[in-house]
């Protein structure tokens, strides 16, 4: 078995990471030209008498980059399971545009609608080059049979020539990923995901285990991708988030207790009470 074959049937063990392998009803198109690009409203999910999500409402714009903060047990992670549809709430809405109900719709669906997913941890084939990783990200929908038999053509060495400038890792691109740093894995990571043009990237922590200069390049990244993405970066690093952020959500105990510019969150006291440790004088 070549390496292709290998990494492909890898991918399709990896539903988690890459749930766009999987067969999906086809969905409408996405309409974001009557509001947001993401609307959550009412949310809540309990998990065995614990209130994970509480009545979240969030909205987020198309082309915003928005950042998402809070203590540990705040919701985060939840709120991002619900609007991918791995988890489904016991009350509320989640739309994508005005046209797609997140709630009827399955995790493969969602993916192929337009939703990518990064996790905290790097998943990348680390027995296969940057540039592999990255065409394999490209096709790997159309199904192992067709994949074997796909050839890259101008259009699409073209944008894959454009994602591995903009994750800076053209000099890299016959590097074997297990080689990478673990920043420059988080990139690739990134790369692969765009090469499916997501309309709306969620990215957790993205700077964990960083070293400085990798997290400068990662702020660069995900401030470049606005406009031509929706992304919605959950972080605990204040100062990244403070590099990067215009609009911050800051959500404690299931809901949003916060928001505004990074100066107006952190100048609120029930902020500087329950997630920066700061007591009101």
């Amino acid at each position: 078995m070549n390496r292709a074959v290998a990494a492909f049937r890898e991918l399709q063990r990896r539903d988690r990471v890459f749930p766009f392998l999987q067969e999906a009803a086809p969905s409408p198109g996405l309409d974001t030209r009557h509001g947001p690009i993401l609307y959550v409203e009412g949310i809540s999910r309990s998990f065995d008498g614990f209130q994970a999500l509480d009545d979240l409402t969030l909205y987020v714009d198309d082309g915003e980059l928005r950042c998402i903060i809070g203590p540990n047990g705040a919701g985060k992670t939840t709120l991002m399971d619900v609007i991918t549809g791995k988890t489904t709430p016991d009350s509320g809405h989640a739309w994508f545009g005005s046209r797609l109900n997140l709630l009827r719709m399955n995790e493969h669906a969602i993916a192929q609608a337009g939703i990518g997913r990064k996790f905290q941890k790097p998943t990348v084939f680390e027995n296969l080059s940057v540039f592999e990783n990255l065409e394999l990200a490209m096709h790997a929908d159309r199904g192992l049979r067709r994949s074997l038999f796909w050839r890259l053509d101008g259009e699409g060495r073209d944008r894959l020539d454009e994602v591995l400038a903009l994750i800076g890792l053209e000099a890299r691109r016959r590097t074997l990923a297990g080689s990478l740093s673990h920043g420059q894995k988080q990139w690739l990571e990134i790369g692969s995901l765009l090469m499916q043009n997501p309309r709306l990237l969620l990215v957790d922590e993205p700077v964990a285990g960083m070293t400085g200069q990798e997290t400068e390049q990662t702020a660069e990244l995900l401030v470049s991708l606005a406009g031509r993405h929706s992304v919605v970066v959950v972080e605990h690093d204040m100062e990244f988030v403070r590099s990067i952020a215009r609009t911050v959500t800051v959500l404690h105990q299931g809901s949003v207790l916060a928001e505004g510019t990074m100066d107006q969150v952190q100048a609120d006291p029930r902020v500087r009470e329950v997630y920066l440790g700061e007591e009101e004088t």
